[in-house]
């Protein structure tokens, strides 16, 4: 049996110890095998005290009766409890409750408050941070709050609570520390590929700030970087302001930033880490491409197929060396320290010293804003000293009003990452989306007024009708004031001509799924939709855009103010066959299998295309390390299956085989009682599709990741088709198998327990 050995180790500039290690029973996904390695801060600055803990971990290493996790609790008042904790953390997987964290800290106000919850939903870029600035009257030139852009700004939840209470407060919770460093450790891998492809340091620098998928942008808090400053600074814009709002002297609009408000921060060290991280990765990579070369050249002619080879061997090889990971540690580090120069608020912090929440309260509204800011901006002359990227979740709350308006909401406006640009990127909404449509009392869809209904809002108001939640839906439509043409010079014929592109999606939904889904659309479209345009900056009511747009915003606040009374479901039920059951779990299967054969490039699809390599692993590592994200960017199976299932599900629940009772039930009543067991059986469906793809085949999704060497890339794919899909989600035959059955299975229990507590019937 093979023992690990710990060794103590501080970086340079560094006062406290930490341990570094490869762990005997937490797997290394990379490899398949046990021994991750782990490298975690002793809490002390004394050498003799850190030896002292080394060597007990060093004990619990030579001791395989102690490596499970149910040893844990004999070891109290042995081994000091630092120790214990670095070495049983992430044995047991335990997902914490970010938003039950925020929640201690700052509760949601409650419904018998007459408050609301409002969920924002659109794409990126659309204008529904804007608008929420509006609502909450920030100012977009010295508040900037919450941040916008035209590119992916809101990648973590921001919650906002109008309040009458004259205290502004906030909490914050922060990505968990082994994700980041796994963000961390996959840029240092694309740093390598550019080093090896002969790219700049600039780049090579780049590639190691920012992650590709553009939610971890490590830049806003270690900034550029003097040589990404000097090789790419040109290219390099604040998405938050056009150009000329900012001048050379950090001025925007004559108001003067200073940057040291934000934070006390050695840049000039950072900029020495960071090029020291590029020359190491350089380095790196030298000494790795030739012995890595030579070991996949043999057999292979093609040179397409010999770079990818080499690039997933490059990668591999590259983890299993100390010095990709010392490259990783000097990042985190100084990561961590940017959290040391925040000198307000109040950290909460896990045993490791991470920290897991920050909350603070003040008065002085200017105050408040300047460090909130430091969770929630993207404004270029602050990178280095924000810590956006860090956070997955921000909720606030305090005093805030539109300009325009002095009624007081009692609202709470939710607002997440963009649905995205295009078609590709929209197949399903995430999990976590749907679960928020059921749990909101209103869903605000923002829409580019230019550009109306392209995929990312039909796919919205898909998944809310298949959700039982269209009756929440509110539309608005943003840029009207750039809605222009020689035959539409009126406002009146500006919005028929919006609608118009309305009226044809709504047709195709009503084909697509039923005549219901088409009515209860319309009436909503006809009911809560609006126009505003110019909301980028302060509203002016003397101008006719500006007196227009605050005339629909206080219509729209006014309309989502006010609880709209629930259609009564009256005293009948609807019964359906259970055959018909059976049938839409076969037809959900089979759509969700061939979408995924196609982006797996094992069948030709051109609605799917096949993804790039790289994309399919790093899906499989989410999966493999059973991350809270379900998936990579748009690749989310657990939320394709799951939407599958709602679509055909929510087909055979519209279509009943009779009533309970006497009379049938009016249409509207008739509406109401499916609506409300189909976002009942939504939720199940959610829980049953994360069960079968994600937490059953954990361990496939590990074999899958693992894979490495020549004909990898078609390897992960087949375990991931046939160990994952074909296991979690097999499409029903005559002859069921028994994962069949059990798939079957799952999904009739799920509904047949939300028809038993609805007082539904399957026969």
């Amino acid at each position: 049996m093979k023992f690990y050995t710990a060794t103590k180790g501080r970086n340079q500039g560094r006062e406290a110890w930490s341990v570094i290690f490869r762990h005997p029973a937490r797997l290394d996904v990379g490899t398949g095998k046990t021994g991750r390695r782990v490298r975690r801060g002793l809490s002390t600055t004394d050498e003799r005290e850190a030896e002292r803990l080394v060597e007990q971990l060093n004990e619990i290493l030579r001791t395989p009766a102690l490596w499970e996790a149910t040893a844990r609790t004999s070891l109290a008042g042995r081994f000091d409890a630092r120790v214990i904790e670095i070495f049983y953390d992430g044995l047991e997987a335990v997902q914490l409750d970010f938003a039950g964290v925020r929640a201690e800290r700052i509760p949601f106000p409650a419904s018998a408050d007459s408050y609301r919850t409002v969920l924002l939903l659109g794409t990126t870029g659309a204008g529904k941070t804007t608008l929420v600035r509006q609502i909450l009257g920030t100012d977009p030139k010295t508040e900037r709050f919450p941040s916008t852009s035209t590119a992916k700004t809101t990648v973590a939840d921001t919650e906002l609570i109008l309040t009458e209470d004259r205290v502004y407060r906030a909490v914050v919770t922060f990505a968990p520390r082994d994700e980041v460093i796994d963000y961390l450790a996959e840029n240092v891998s694309r740093a390598a590929l550019s080093a090896r492809q002969g790219r700049s340091d600039a780049k090579i620098a780049l590639d190691l700030l920012d992650h590709q998928d553009q939610r971890f942008r490590f830049s806003y808090v270690l900034g550029r970087g003097a040589g990404v400053a000097t090789g790419v600074d040109e290219d390099v814009v604040d998405d938050d302001l056009p150009d000329d709002d900012i001048d050379d002297d950090d001025r925007v609009d004559g108001v003067e930033l200073d940057p040291g408000e934000y934070g006390d921060v050695d840049i000039e060290a950072t900029e020495r880490v960071l090029a020291e991280c590029v020359a190491s990765v350089k380095q790196m990579v030298t000494r790795y491409v030739d012995e890595v070369g030579a070991d996949v050249v043999a057999d292979e002619d093609d040179e397409r197929v010999l770079d990818e080879l080499i690039e997933e061997a490059l990668d591999t090889d590259l983890r299993q060396s100390e010095e990709f990971h010392r490259v990783v540690d000097a990042l985190i580090d100084e990561i961590e320290k940017r959290f040391a120069t925040l000198d307000v608020g109040e950290f909460r912090r896990n045993r490791q010293g991470w920290p897991v929440s920050w909350s603070w309260e003040a008065d002085d509204r200017a105050a408040f804003m300047r460090v909130v800011t430091r969770f929630s901006s993207n404004y270029a002359p602050l990178f280095g000293r924000l810590l956006t990227p860090l956070v997955n979740g921000l909720r606030v709350s305090g005093p805030f009003q539109p300009k325009w308006s002095d009624a007081p909401l009692r609202l709470i406006l939710v607002d997440g990452e963009g649905l995205g640009h295009t078609a590709k990127s929209v197949s399903s909404l995430s999990t976590h989306v749907q679960e928020q449509l059921r749990q909101a009392d209103a869903v605000l869809l923002v829409d580019n007024a230019t550009q109306p209904m392209q995929a990312a809002p039909v796919a919205a108001l898909k998944a809310m009708v298949v959700s039982g939640t269209a009756t929440k839906l509110h539309i608005v439509f943003t840029h009207f004031d750039q809605v222009k043409g020689d035959n539409l010079p009126t406002f009146p014929l500006r919005e028929e001509h919006i609608l118009g592109s309305v009226d044809n999606v709504l047709k195709a939904i009503g084909e697509e799924l039923t005549p219901s889904a088409e009515r209860v659309l319309r009436r909503r479209v006809e009911k809560a939709r609006f126009f505003v345009g110019g909301i980028h900056e302060k509203l002016d009511p003397q101008r006719k855009i500006g007196a227009r747009t605050i005339r629909q915003l206080e219509e729209l606040l006014d309309l989502l103010a006010r609880p709209e009374r629930a259609a009564d479901a009256g005293p009948n039920r609807p019964v359906f066959d259970r055959m018909n059951l059976s049938l839409a779990v076969t037809e959900a299967a089979k759509a969700f299998h061939h979408r995924w054969l196609g982006l797996l490039g094992l069948r030709s699809n051109p609605d799917a295309p096949k993804e790039h390599w790289t994309r399919v692993k790093a899906m499989s590592r989410r999966l493999a390390e059973g991350w809270q994200k379900e998936g990579y960017d748009n690749l989310m199976p657990v939320a394709d299956l799951s939407f599958q299932l709602q679509f055909q599900i929510y087909l055979m629940l519209q279509r009943p085989v009779r009533w309970t009772g006497g009379e049938p039930p009016s249409e509207a009543e008739r509406e109401a009682a499916l609506d409300t067991l189909t976002n009942a059986v939504a939720q199940k469906l959610i829980e049953v599709s994360r069960r079968r793809l994600k937490d059953e085949v954990q361990l496939a999704w590990q074999r899958a990741y693992a894979q490495r060497g020549a004909g990898s890339t078609y390897d992960r794919a087949r375990i991931i088709s046939h160990d994952v899909y074909d296991h979690g989600a097999p499409i029903p035959t005559a002859v069921a198998s028994r994962d069949q059955n059990r798939f079957l299975k799952a999904v009739a229990e799920a509904i047949t327990e939300v028809a038993e507590e609805f007082g539904a019937e399957l026969e």
